[in-house]
């Protein structure tokens, strides 16, 4: 139904969409152009904010990095993969393909982000294996399911805001998850998109005349082998007995950690995570090897961050992001408010692909806007999450390692992610203001 709507969306960002580099370094660009024009900024200290910030996001890049290195070895476990094939089995046609890499893509993404992204990919692959169904699609659908990471279990605004002592504690207190993640209005907008994302994608389908399919002899470059032990320190590096002790030891350490109260943060999850790849790996040379795959995917954070790090130091510098978000909710009323800041935050996110970052630039306006308008903090909150999460459908950044995974350009995929974004905006919108 939808197919002759997106094929000429389609073939405008496969024509004109940049690499996510190149993108980045026209962003920075224009957010220096914006600093010095509509701030008076001066262009020398537009470039000194730059340089200053360069490198002021390194240990949450570290963070970004280790939750897809740790979602990939989590995902590429022996475990895992075969209940992914097991699910692929489920699909025999190219609409049931596309409808259930959308469903699990949106699970693993609410569960956690980086984990979806890489279970969205190698599931993708699992049913291109299977099933002749237009690739891009496919892939677009898996990376669709990113879009609810900021409402699930790892969003890092939710989290944060949830931990003691977090930047914004004496603005807002101590917000807890059952006020974010598992608030009704929130849970609502999740259940939302596990209907419409897949049915959209479904819809998205091209005929077979327009569609691409993938060499399905290309698809295998991801399958881990281990090799046989020849050695000693062979047979050392391929038991498990190494694996099971210290991943018994972590298991402990995150039972007591429940135990006493402790909550889930990006550091908790992550070593969550990495303690489930070392147990379900099972021997030291298999998790490394996964751990060599995976890091390919986190080429793009590593080398785009920094600059996207520069950008947020020259919007929160210049005071550019505040007039962004204060210019978006000075005309709000105490219902419209979740919609301003969504809309505000969906439009930072497009310079600053960070929802940590972005919570950093724009908390300061956005707090006690809502406090002067009485407007619950924990929903504002909410707001600029999902406003991240939102335009990431048209900023590919977060699309670098499933694209890595699945052999194709951010311009492959992004015209059905553009759809999706339209769609997706009027129901967290409805979500956010109504519910």
């Amino acid at each position: 139904m939808l197919a002759p709507l997106t094929k000429p969306l389609v073939q405008l960002v496969e024509r004109y969409l940049p690499d996510p580099y190149v993108l980045v370094l026209f962003l920075t660009i224009v957010v220096m152009g914006s600093a010095v024009i509509f701030e008076g900024t001066s262009p020398l200290a537009v470039v000194q904010m730059w340089g200053d910030g360069f490198w002021k996001l390194l240990q949450f890049s570290m963070q970004m990095v280790f939750v897809l290195v740790a979602g990939y070895m989590m995902a590429s476990t022996p475990l895992v993969r075969r209940i992914l094939s097991r699910l692929a089995g489920y699909a025999s046609t190219p609409r049931g393909a596309i409808l259930l890499v959308s469903v699990v893509s949106l699970g693993a993404s609410w569960i956690n982000w980086g984990f979806g992204l890489i279970v969205g990919a190698l599931f993708a692959k699992e049913l291109a294996r299977k099933i002749e169904v237009d690739y891009r699609l496919l892939i677009a659908s898996a990376y669709s399911g990113f879009l609810v990471w900021h409402g699930g279990l790892a969003g890092s605004i939710p989290l944060a805001i949830a931990t003691e002592g977090h930047p914004f504690a004496a603005q807002m207190g101590v917000i807890g998850t059952s006020q974010t993640i598992f608030a009704p209005f929130n849970l609502a907008i999740v259940a939302s998109l596990f209907i419409a994302v897949p049915l959209v994608n479904r819809m998205m389908l091209p005929s077979a005349a327009d569609s691409i399919y993938v060499d399905r002899a290309k698809l295998d470059d991801d399958i881990i082998d281990a090799g046989a032990p020849e050695t000693p320190s062979d047979r050392i590096e391929m038991s498990p007995i190494l694996s099971w002790i210290i991943g018994a030891a972590a298991a402990v350490w995150l039972v007591t950690h429940f135990l006493a109260g402790g909550g889930l943060t990006l550091d908790v999850v992550n070593f969550l995570f990495l303690t489930l790849a070392i147990l379900l790996h099972g021997s030291p040379r298999h998790l490394l090897l996964s751990l060599q795959q995976g890091v390919k995917g986190a080429a793009g954070i590593v080398i785009q961050f920094p600059f996207y790090a520069g950008i947020m130091a020259i919007m929160v510098g210049s005071g550019l992001a505040a007039s962004i978000s204060d210019g978006m909710v000075s005309f709000a009323t105490e219902r419209s408010f979740p919609f301003w800041t969504f809309l505000s935050a969906g439009i930072v996110n497009f310079f600053v692909p960070s929802g940590g970052g972005q919570w950093a630039v724009q908390a300061p306006v956005i707090l006690p806007a809502a406090a002067e308008l009485g407007v619950d903090q924990a929903r504002a909150a909410m707001a600029v999450a999902w406003g991240d999460a939102w335009t990431n459908m048209i900023q590919p950044f977060w699309a670098l390692p499933l694209l890595g995974i699945a052999g194709l350009r951010a311009k492959d995929i992004m015209g059905f992610c553009v759809v999706q974004l339209f769609v997706s905006g009027i129901l967290i919108t409805i979500g956010l203001t109504f519910l």
